[in-house]
């Protein structure tokens, strides 16, 4: 396909990359119209090799933080960008060199054909490239890619917090892209908020080159921020879709299964406590009741997380581009 005729923005954050971003510009295929670099408050030589990068190619536009705001801040600057550039696709490519640019026409060519709102890299798909994975990266992604689907709602999507993406403008313009989180959470949070616009996202397998860079992602601070981020965002998806913008059966299947489920663990944990300080067994009503209850309510909870994976949007709402 021609993708010259589309008007196409790569955003590209940038901290701690003079070592790669010269490599990342020059590898970005020439049907990319608009090139946003966005120099994160980086303390080395980013900026300045950017800068000198531009006299030779008109694409490039550089874009500076004075304080550093993460990934998520500088993604927002650059979607602001790509936006006022009137571009009809932004591609995001981490200036870190671990997102190769040859697979652009495969994230994009869903979202030209209107298949798809957002498409987004998946690195589990192509097992040569994964043992090429650090097994730390392997199974943190693992695990906190089942985390992201459920809190995202889009549990039809593998790798989730895979950063490697492409987006339609007017989807991108809908999102509230001020409140979207700053740091590391970001790709989680902005699946989160295209899931409540009903986007349809699809996986486009891209293997991740591992190099020698080196990553300002801490790992002890993932472990303390990302389950809280998860459980807001997955307590906030429910409520929305199925309490505020819509009432179903999973409505109905939550307002039934979690109050019986905290009954049963409440109740049973209580009189557990009393007789076990009396030193004498719980009648037989007193243990069934409680047993019961949580396993009723285990019974609706999956009743209502069956319906929630099939509630994954399934049609794109941006429509073909001409």
């Amino acid at each position: 396909m021609e993708f010259l005729r589309f008007n196409l923005a790569v955003v590209v954050p940038a901290y701690r990359t003079e070592r790669e971003i010269l490599a990342v510009l020059r590898g970005l295929p020439d049907f990319v119209r608009h090139i946003v670099v966005v120099d994160d408050a980086s303390p080395d030589a980013s900026a300045e090799l950017v800068r000198a990068a531009a006299q030779d190619d008109a694409r490039i536009c550089l874009i500076r933080h004075e304080k550093n705001q993460g990934v998520g801040g500088a993604m927002v600057s650059g979607f602001k960008k790509a936006l006022e550039l009137g571009a009809q696709i932004i591609v995001k490519v981490d200036g870190d060199g671990q997102m190769d640019p040859r697979y652009i026409p495969d994230l994009i060519l869903p979202l030209i054909e209107g298949r798809a709102d957002y498409a987004k890299g998946n690195r589990f798909r192509d097992f040569d490239a994964l043992r090429q994975m650090p097994l730390i990266r392997r199974v943190g992604n693992l695990g906190l890619s089942f985390l992201a689907k459920a809190a995202s709602g889009y549990w039809n999507v593998f790798d989730p917090t895979n950063g490697y993406f492409a987006i339609r403008a007017e989807m991108l313009a809908s999102l509230p892209l001020d409140r979207l989180d700053k740091g590391y959470f970001f790709e989680t949070s902005m699946l989160a908020r295209l899931y409540l616009r009903d986007a349809r996202v699809q996986d486009v397998t891209i293997p991740a080159r591992y190099r020698n860079e080196i990553s300002s992602l801490s790992v002890r601070r993932t472990l303390i921020e990302f389950p809280l981020k998860l459980l807001q965002t997955l307590i906030k998806r429910v409520v929305l879709k199925y309490f505020i913008f819509d009432f179903s059966m999973t409505s109905v299947y939550l307002l039934t299964g979690i109050p019986l489920l905290l009954f049963g663990l409440i109740f049973g944990g209580i009189k557990w406590i009393q007789y076990a300080e009396r030193g004498i067994p719980a009648p037989t009503g007193t243990v069934i009741l409680p047993t019961l209850s949580v396993i009723l309510a285990i019974q609706i909870l999956l009743s209502a997380i069956n319906l929630d994976l099939a509630a994954a949007p399934r049609k794109a709402v941006c429509k073909a581009l001409t």
